[in-house]
């Protein structure tokens, strides 16, 4: 998956899923973009925050506990790199 976020002056953390067709029918879709609200929803994080999640086809198929892991790891990446500027801050990761 590839997650951007930007910090916002105010409000809660937002949520935004972008699943192409190039990942599949709309029941693959939809079961990414599930998996990622699923996700957002256990690990919210704290502070005024929009996080977009690009969910690949790969992350149908892979093991939630590895899923998890990747979100974890790519929201720790993005908290910890500071104030941002103007341009979101873009993470990718292998194959999830």
């Amino acid at each position: 998956m590839t997650m951007f976020t930007r910090e916002r002056q105010a409000g809660p953390a937002r949520l935004g899923i972008a699943a192409t067709r190039k990942m599949g029918a709309s029941v693959e879709r939809n079961r990414a973009k599930r998996l990622a609200r699923e996700l957002f929803r256990h690990h919210k994080p704290a502070g005024a925050i929009d996080v977009v999640v690009v969910p690949r086809r790969e992350m149908i198929t892979a093991p939630y506990a590895r899923v998890e892991a990747e979100f974890l790891s790519l929201l720790a990446r993005s908290t910890r790199s500071g104030p941002t500027s103007s341009s979101p801050n873009s993470f990718r990761t292998g194959p999830v």
